[in-house]
């Protein structure tokens, strides 16, 4: 293996890194582009995102058998797979001509970013030292979080100057550089027990996750009917549930929910649930408030709010020592309050409000909002043997899927509500309770932290309680 110029807890979330590059830029960018490849293809532009839906749905769909098959094949190996999947499906997302053709190349990439990112984190996970995970989990998200921060303006720079199809194009040399790093560098990680595939719980995971997700993005979008909603809604929800039950009788279910019983890791996915649910809901909110409550241009608006991807990168060096000083419980319960507090503030924004002033507050936000994700991120494997560890990220991505599509039904029922009680168009003022609402819920992220130990994750944070002082102790027994 070729001589390493940096160290792994640094070399290997780099590598990864361009994975989830790839992932956040393409998200974006296609944001911005949406009504350009709409207008080539003679289509809605509300057609069109809805088919384009599909890359979250195969995420979901294919996200429970990546540790698996990191497992049962090696990480390495299908990592690579990954990379080149995706890459492969970007190529074929410039070269389609329709809405299907789009549809099935964004299937194909979501394949890829199933396992691209689950089986990445796990190659740090046991490849780094604990007490190196915080700072190496910042390495992995600084060169990712470019992507939104590059996204709208690259995007905007290449459908106005460009064609559109260079948006996926621009994937493939990152691909490439993956793909050779990773064939050069990345250990092959393979699971010690290679238990057998549970193929009943894979059908049942990924269609009830498939429906869910699909019933709560459409909800309060009055893209379906109510009913139609609520059926596809309910027939995931069942399958869920059946898959709960029976996974409690498997030794080796493809989603292993036995984790949440490790208190760190129950305290951490119920916390970044409701955490995530409130913060999912704000690339909804944000960009329809400022465009269509405001007046604003695309343009205008992303130049907004890629402030909230500045203060990120800003804060991922600072996750360390922080975490050393305060700990995990202190840093979680404190830093969700303050954090939901800047998720519900755009509530108080107004046309009359500066640019520059929103454009910072967002900016402060991102900080504290990715100090949250930073830490209950490391918290979450702070306990987990290493045998697991597959598991663990299995279950973390799904639960993160889960939130984001959650977050964003609850911002837009909140929405739809408000308007509906106005009777008219939507105004600036409608989005003041759905800002507020998923503020709160944010905030309330706070509790599971509360039921931690005052040492809880110490062997990653490295912090140390101060021992109380003897002579109170004493005096409080007596």
């Amino acid at each position: 293996m070729p001589a390493r110029l940096l160290p792994d807890r640094i070399l290997l979330p780099l590598i990864v890194a361009c994975a989830l590059f790839m992932e956040n830029l393409d998200s974006t960018v296609l944001s911005t582009a949406l009504p350009t490849i709409a207008k080539d293809f003679g289509a809605s532009p509300i057609h069109l995102k809805l088919a384009l839906t599909s890359y979250l749905l195969a995420l979901a769909v294919f996200i429970p058998a990546s540790g698996w098959l990191a497992d049962r094949f090696g990480a390495r190996a299908i990592f690579r797979i990954a990379i080149a999947v995706f890459t492969l499906g970007s190529i074929a997302c410039g070269l389609s001509s329709s809405i299907p053709e789009i549809v099935a190349a964004r299937v194909v990439q979501g394949i890829g970013g199933s396992m691209m990112m689950p089986v990445g984190r796990l190659v740090i996970l046991r490849s780094i030292p604990k007490h190196e995970l915080v700072g190496s989990l910042a390495w992995l998200t600084v060169p990712a979080l470019l992507g939104p921060v590059l996204g709208p303006p690259v995007g905007g720079f290449i459908t106005t100057y460009f064609e559109w199809r260079w948006i996926f194009w621009i994937n493939v040399p990152v691909g490439i550089l993956g793909l050779v790093l990773a064939t050069l560098y990345l250990p092959d990680i393979r699971g010690e027990e290679r238990p057998r595939f549970d193929g009943l719980g894979f059908l049942l995971t990924a269609f009830g996750l498939a429906l869910f997700m699909t019933g709560s993005t459409t909800l309060g979008l009055g893209l379906m009917p109510a009913p139609y909603v609520a059926a596809i809604l309910g027939t995931g929800a069942v399958l869920l549930v059946i898959y709960i039950v029976r996974s409690r009788r498997m030794a080796s279910p493809i989603i292993d929910l036995s984790l949440l019983r490790i208190p760190t890791m129950g305290a951490s996915l119920l916390g970044t649930l409701l955490f995530r649910i409130g913060v999912g809901a704000t690339p909804f909110l944000l960009p329809l408030m400022l465009q269509v409550g405001f007046g604003m241009t695309p343009f205008q608006s992303g130049m907004i709010t890629f402030a909230s991807a500045i203060g990120a990168i800003a804060m991922k060096f600072a996750a360390p020592p922080i975490l050393r000083r305060f700990g995990f419980r202190r840093v979680l319960i404190a830093n969700a309050l303050i954090a939901g507090a800047f998720v519900a503030l755009p509530a108080a924004f107004t046309p009359a409000t500066p640019v520059s002033l929103m454009t910072g507050l967002l900016l402060v936000g991102g900080f504290f909002r990715s100090l949250q994700f930073t830490s209950v991120n490391a918290l979450s494997y702070a306990d987990i043997p290493q045998e697991r560890m597959s598991r663990a990220t299995t279950l973390t991505s799904v639960a993160q899927q889960l939130s984001l599509s959650i977050g964003i039904s609850i911002g837009a029922i909140a929405l739809e509500l408000t308007v509906g009680a106005g009777g008219g168009a939507i105004t600036a003022a409608d989005f003041v309770p759905a800002f507020v609402v998923v503020g709160v819920l944010a905030m309330f992220s706070a509790i599971p932290f509360a039921f931690l130990a005052r040492d809880a994750g110490r062997e990653v944070s490295g912090h140390r309680p101060i021992a109380p002082d003897p002579v109170t102790v004493m005096r409080d027994r007596g």
